[in-house]
């Protein structure tokens, strides 16, 4: 009997399934051929398939829409887009293609933001939510936003503290701000209450002392984040019905108070096996909010969302080669792959972050239990178990076969590129590999271009200092 790579996957869940499929023996993805980018482009490449951004919006929108129509529900929904996730154009200008809105962090987001409006892909009219710690030139740069006529900018306060620098710089300009709820963390975290926000017990005194009656200051939104996500589980509705309490006692003494922020916290795939009721989650997020405001008799609030990870996280995927295997003892066999994975998806070493794992090719081989190593020195470099397995099983083969065999690791398409510094100095000077973008056009064929070419070895030295352009 032959154990083939394909019936340990057909056994184990539901394949082929979304976004993953096999043509003529070698893995799909999204229905782009991967096979075809490999004889194209060659190995490594980071891929980014747009068009699953915008299903990725219309899907959460969709389900939050038909939630608020089954609950007589009189808010509306609007989502927003964390940039920090991927700062890239053609990804933030994907997601703008179905009218988000953004969320910033810094002061250089508002940057991004300028120059989205000088494209034309952005009108004064967009939500922009301003979250993170409020530097005196991220201060003056939303107030500069704000005078070019961007009416719709909100300040989250994410410190006590942050109002007094805000209103200093503000002077007699008229500020739409929020404040954000910090967050109990679970028993497990390394502390107790998260560093972002103002505690839920001053919250109210907050506002009575330092927002109410203030001509240039318009209390609009209350902001809560949990970091482990929208879960189903007795800590997340702790939290998120301790902000729906704190909501209700500020709505009564704010009128202009109208909308709840959710944060972000929708998961992404991370195995075949991944199992998420996004459309319980939602009417069950809606119906506990409508509850409780027709219990307190206040309006129900406008329900945002910063949704980064979810909205970008899969429509990404790195591709490598094979370039050796090796068989250190009787146990332990080593793929090792033709760049480094602390380069390519540090979230994987860094916070142990998995990512579905699948061969390109081979799928009619025999598997066998290996572990994958990187081409850096560092004993880090290394990923061996999957989400689901604390194990990594892939395709066998003999070093004589005519044809390598290639891998890729899906779904990497939030964080990575920002936490690795995407086109910088890497561990080891290996190189950012090739970035391939595939889109369809109008007619819905897939179209596929290189974004980036490989780092070369010009490019490090610049940086470096050893030549002058």
């Amino acid at each position: 009997m032959k154990n083939t790579y394909f019936d340990l996957v057909e056994q184990s869940y539901y394949f082929p399934q979304e976004g993953f499929d096999l043509r003529d023996g070698y893995l799909t993805f999204h229905g782009v051929s991967l096979k075809y980018l490999i004889e194209k482009y060659g190995t490594p490449f980071k891929l980014v398939y747009l068009p699953r951004i915008g299903d990725q919006i219309k899907k959460a929108r969709n389900l939050f829409n038909r939630a608020i129509k089954a609950n007589n529900y009189n808010g509306d929904y609007y989502y927003c887009y964390c940039t920090k996730c991927c700062h890239f154009h053609h990804v933030i200008g994907a997601a703008l293609k179905h009218q988000v809105n953004l969320e910033t962090s810094s002061a250089f987001d508002i940057d991004l933001i300028e120059m989205l409006y000088q494209k034309g892909e952005l009108d004064k009219s967009r939500i922009i939510v301003h979250n993170g710690y409020k530097t005196d030139d991220y201060i003056a740069k939303i107030i500069k936003l704000q005078q070019m006529g961007f009416e719709n900018s909100i300040v989250v306060l994410d410190s006590p503290k942050e109002l007094n620098r805000v209103i200093k710089q503000a002077g007699e300009h008229k500020m739409k701000i929020g404040l954000r709820m910090a967050i109990d963390e679970e028993p497990s975290s390394a502390y107790y209450t998260s560093r972002l926000g103002i505690r839920h017990t001053e919250i109210l005194s907050y506002y009575k002392s330092k927002i109410k009656g203030n001509p240039n200051l318009e209390l609009k939104m209350l902001h809560f984040f949990v970091d482990s996500g929208i879960k189903d589980s007795l800590y997340y509705w702790g939290e998120f019905n301790k902000a729906l309490k704190i909501y209700t006692e500020l709505k009564k003494q704010c009128k202009t108070l109208d909308s709840l922020n959710l944060g972000g916290g929708f998961p992404i795939r991370n195995n075949l096996g991944f199992e998420y009721d996004y459309e319980y989650m939602i009417k069950e997020v809606v119906r506990n909010i409508k509850e409780i405001c027709t219990n307190e008799g206040i309006p129900d609030p406008h329900i945002f969302t910063e949704f980064g990870k979810y909205t970008v996280g899969e429509s990404g995927a790195n591709i490598f080669k094979v370039i050796e295997q090796k068989q250190q003892n009787d146990k332990e066999m080593w793929y090792i792959i033709d760049n480094s994975l602390m380069n390519t998806i540090p979230d994987a070493w860094s916070i142990y972050e998995k990512f579905i794992l699948l061969p390109v090719n081979k799928w009619d081989h025999e598997y066998t239990r290996v572990n994958i190593g990187g081409i850096s020195c560092d004993h880090s470099d290394y990923y061996n178990s999957e989400d689901l397995n604390q194990q990594i099983l892939l395709p066998a083969f003999a070093d004589k076969d005519k044809e390598p065999l290639y891998i890729g690791f899906f779904h990497t398409g939030a964080y990575q590129d920002s936490i690795s510094g995407y086109g910088g100095i890497k561990h080891c000077l290996i190189p950012s590999p090739m970035q391939v973008i595939v889109d369809r056009d109008e007619k819905g064929n897939f179209i596929d271009y290189v974004y980036r070419n490989e780092q070369t070895v010009h490019d490090m030295m610049h940086i470096l200092g050893y030549t002058e352009s």
